[in-house]
């Protein structure tokens, strides 16, 4: 095989070199058997193989060694011309040093020189602006305007900025003998501020935002620049309210305006601001108040509903305006023109929702009774109450006498949740609509009406009704009706506990409120378990009343007796489990009686090996010898 330098190419494996080498020569592999196989000629190959190598790395050396000499003379060359370049390169740095300095030098001279030209200017610039004021003055003092800059409309930018300087320097100037003349300049001053916001206006009609600039900027010195901001905002909102949803309109609008205002005014922010006051203090106050005090009074479920939405889409309104550029706290003037809309509603917001909420709900209950053809009996409270309760918890005997419901719980699904959705939507209503220094405290008010009339009113009420209708304990018929109310008792308390944790708890859990309201859930889930289980025993009392009457009265001892009554038992005995059963019961017995020395060796034993060793143990305990014999050290 000849002996290249590629044979040695990673990844080299030198076995698998040797085994294609000893396969490579004749007789030296395991072709044609154990019989073919030449040893000498094999040694004598990698005798040839191994010169071979030898020479093949003489040459790889020597050629390794050209390539060192070749790398250390371009080595020495490349860092030749390197200490050549940094030479080059420092007497370019000196030179941009050098150039440097004098650029610095003339730029110091320069700047000196215009600071003495501007020396020179501007005393002249600021004699002949003031002589060309004294031209003017003197005009207005002659009372004859013949200047072009007055007479010409064209130039109504340069009136303007003239009129501006005389109107500041009228003001200083005494009123006993200039007064004609000041008079006069406020005069011309007012006109041009007129004509300034007049063309403001037809530019704004225009859509000319390049003009609108130009006046704006004009218009800025004049006190009738505010006049300007409001002409814009004014006609911003011409047709601008077209569509049903003004609040949609209103973010349309001021998206529009936010995109144009920058353009036009120097501060944008401010007159944005401003618009969406108007926006708020006009167009939704005005349209806020048509659509509650409509309802204010007549029709408390709509105008909740009505405040809530209005309340909502305002603050939604808010927060996309939060994007724009309106000064430093936007948040707090957002928020003060949302108040300043629904103050007077939300002062008293949480009477209303109260109100509201127990009317609905005792209509609601009211209703579902009058669809039982039922009268709700009065329930007593107070002393004579709670003699009677604590007399039935001790004794469980039936005070007063019993009502027939005709199998009727008195409780119902449907009016629990139309009384659990009113609830949910005050409590949603009391999140959105309550200052967060008063949320809890309201909050609380909505849960205490919810458990006067889902968990007292209704539950109790049932509950109560249902202890009534349960026959005393020797009566002959046993009635499992209070076993129904239980059960939908227990759901309807699981809704109302699901409403608790869902909707109450969240606008509660950070206030000391959160204690009262566990403790009064706390309190109502206590006597209504009393009333339940006082039920319960009850009923089962009612039960084995009437299992006691059916055995002593109706019941034969003869009844259901078999016919071969010992063939029964032989049957039940030759039952192989029975037998096993029996047997182990026998071995347990014994170890009640095996000697002390005895009893491991009886756990072991067939009958006992495959029981618990705590049953085991639990027997052995019964021993009267169990401690004095030190019994429960075979079970350690």
């Amino acid at each position: 095989m000849a002996t290249t330098a590629e044979l040695f190419e990673e990844p080299f494996v030198a076995d698998e070199y040797i085994e294609r080498l000893v396969w490579r020569t004749p007789g030296g592999g395991s072709r044609g058997g154990a019989e073919a196989f030449d040893p000498k000629r094999l040694l004598e190959e990698f005798i040839n193989h191994i010169q071979e190598l030898q020479i093949m790395d003489e040459r790889i050396q020597r050629k390794v060694e050209k390539l060192e000499q070749q790398c250390q003379k371009e080595a020495k060359e490349f860092a030749k011309k390197v200490q050549e370049l940094q030479k080059s390169n420092q007497v370019a740095f000196q030179h941009f040093q050098e150039l440097d300095e004098h650029i610095s030098y003339v730029a110091t001279k320069v700047c000196h020189l215009g600071d003495q030209l501007e020396g020179v200017n501007t005393p002249r610039q600021r004699a002949v602006e003031a002589q060309k004021l004294m031209k003017y003055f003197n005009e207005f003092l002659d009372g004859e305007l013949k200047s072009d800059v007055f007479t010409n409309s064209e130039k109504i930018k340069e009136a303007a900025d003239i009129i501006q300087k005389l109107h500041l320097i009228a003001q200083e100037l005494p009123f006993d003998r200039f007064s004609e003349v000041k008079s006069k300049i406020a005069s011309k001053y007012h006109d041009l501020e007129c004509q300034l916001i007049q063309e403001f206006t037809s530019a704004q009609r225009r859509g000319e935002i390049s003009r609108m600039r130009e006046v704006a900027a004009v218009l800025l010195h004049f006190k009738g620049y505010s006049h300007c901001v409001d002409v814009y905002i004014k006609q911003c909102q011409e047709g601008a309210y077209l569509r049903n949803d003004i609040f949609e309109d209103a973010a349309i609008l001021c998206q529009r305006v936010n995109k144009q205002v920058g353009d036009i005014f120097s501060n944008p922010e401010t007159v944005l601001a401003k618009l969406i006051q108007n926006v708020f203090e006009i167009k939704l106050q005005n349209f806020v108040k048509d659509q509650l005090e409509e309802c204010r009074k007549f029709d408390a479920e709509q105008y909740l509903k009505n405040l809530y939405d209005l309340y909502t889409r305002t603050t939604n309104l808010s927060s996309k305006l939060m994007e724009f550029n309106l000064g430093t706290d936007k948040q707090t003037f957002l928020s003060k023109l949302i108040k300043s809309i629904f103050i007077s509603y939300l002062e008293n917001y949480i009477e209303v929702e109260t109100g509201y909420l127990k009317s609905r709900s005792a209509m609601i209950l009211q209703r579902y009774y009058d669809s039982k053809n039922h009268q709700k009996r009065s329930i007593g409270t107070g002393g004579i109450q709670d003699l009677k309760e604590r007399i039935r918890q001790r004794t469980n005997l039936p005070l007063g006498p019993s009502i027939d419901t005709h199998g009727e719980t008195f409780l119902s699904q449907e009016v629990v949740v139309n009384l659990l959705q009113e609830t949910k939507q005050a409590f949603e209503r009391c999140h959105r609509l309550s200052d967060p220094s008063d949320l809890p405290r309201n909050a609380f008010r909505i849960f205490t009406i919810l458990v006067e009339f889902l968990c007292i009113e209704h539950i109790d009420y049932a509950l109560e009704t249902g202890l009534a209708g349960i026959p005393s304990s020797d009566s002959k018929n046993a009635n499992l009706y209070f076993l129904d109310v239980v059960q939908q008792a227990n759901t309807i308390f699981h809704l109302f506990d699901k409403q608790f944790n869902d909707h109450l708890m969240p606008l509660i859990s950070s206030s000391p409120k959160l204690s009262e309201c566990l403790q009064k859930k706390k309190e109502i889930i206590e006597q209504m378990e009393m009333k339940l289980d006082t039920g319960i025993d009850r009923t089962l009392n009612c039960m084995i009343g009437q299992m006691k009457h059916i055995l002593a009265a109706e019941q034969r001892k003869t009844d259901f007796k078999p016919e071969d009554e010992n063939n029964v038992l032989i049957q039940y005995t030759n039952i192989p489990l029975v037998l096993q059963l029996f047997d182990t019961l026998h071995a347990l017995c014994n170890l009640l009686v095996v000697a002390p020395d005895n009893l491991k060796q009886v756990c072991s034993g067939e009958q006992l090996a495959n029981l618990d060793k705590n049953i085991l143990h639990s027997f052995v305990q019964l021993r009267a010898d169990y401690r004095s014999a030190r019994l429960a050290r075979h079970f350690s």
